[in-house]
């Protein structure tokens, strides 16, 4: 397919969000270098795409479509991350079947990066998750779930740093509660650590340490909790931490047509983005960096 017709056939919405106080058109289109940021959440283990009848869904989603824009997007640009943010398993009999084999070697053969762990991955237990790892071409990332104690510790890392072009990319995840929403039979030793906490260490790190130009977190906190304010969700997260530039969310289902952009601690501004469930959409953003490592970031969520 031509990329004009490409892109008007995927392309559901498009907005421009500036990072740093630099527009995109200073960039010189030879001196920028594009970094390319696809996701996913919460597909729940939704390989085939939604029938005709399905309604709203109907005849979207659908692991095979996935793969043919992500495949038209790596030959656009070839520097794209493709990233999970949880709850990739349940939902369907392939996972009541399978136990999340066949998940990970199709997210593997679409060649996902880096993913974080979402309650419901927890639903086989935790041996059950782990009898699935050698299937995961891809890394998992989770800070503030200590699974030291668990057949998971060196399966699970905090963080991983991934070079794209020159361009240093840090990529952190964290995970929601699992007390009073998972089985402690099933999450066993895991230990839950404070979001907010680690989150600030973690991007901290990324930052200053590790000399990331581009900081991201992988969670599946959820969007938002208007009544219930103790409950940290991403936009929470986002104001009450500094050094992230994007927040790729999960657990909530929530759709967004674009990034919401929300003011740090440091009055700077982070991406928050999720997109639904299931696998109907594919997220992408995509950062421009100029010969100082200045950036700017365009969203759109992609119709699958």
């Amino acid at each position: 397919m031509k990329r004009r017709e490409f892109v008007k056939h995927t392309a559901l919405t498009a907005g421009l969000v500036t990072i740093g106080g630099v527009s995109l058109s200073s960039f010189s289109a030879n001196q920028a270098k594009k970094i390319t940021i696809l996701h996913t959440n919460d597909v729940h283990s939704h390989i085939d795409p939604f029938g005709p009848e399905e309604g709203r869904n109907s005849n979207k989603g659908g692991v095979a479509r996935r793969a043919t824009i992500i495949e038209n997007i790596r030959k656009e640009n070839p520097n794209t991350l493709l990233l999970d943010a949880g709850d990739i398993f349940q939902g369907t009999p392939y996972f009541n079947f399978y136990g999340g084999e066949l998940e990970f070697k199709l997210m593997s053969m679409l060649k996902y990066d880096v993913a974080t762990i979402g309650n419901h991955d927890f639903d086989n237990g935790i041996e059950g998750l782990h009898a699935q790892m050698p299937y995961a071409g891809f890394k998992f990332v989770s800070a503030n779930y200590d699974f030291s104690n668990t057949v998971m510790d060196t399966f699970v890392k905090p963080y991983e740093i991934l070079v794209k072009d020159g361009i240093r990319i840090g990529v952190f995840g964290l995970g929601i509660a699992l007390e009073g929403l998972v089985m402690r039979d099933l999450y066993k030793e895991t230990k839950y650590l404070d979001p907010i906490e680690i989150a600030q260490d973690m991007s901290a790190k990324l930052k200053n340490e590790e000399k990331c130009d581009l900081v991201i977190c992988l969670s599946h906190l959820g969007y938002d909790y208007k009544n219930e304010p103790n409950k940290v969700g991403d936009l929470n997260l986002a104001k009450a931490t500094e050094n992230i530039d994007l927040i790729i969310g999960g657990h909530t289902h929530t759709f967004l047509k674009e990034p919401t952009v929300v003011k740090n601690r440091k009055d700077k501004d982070v991406l928050v983005n999720q997109v639904g469930c299931y696998g109907l959409y594919l997220g992408r953003i995509d950062f421009y960096f100029d010969s100082d490592k200045s950036k700017v970031s365009k969203g759109s969520t992609i119709a699958v």
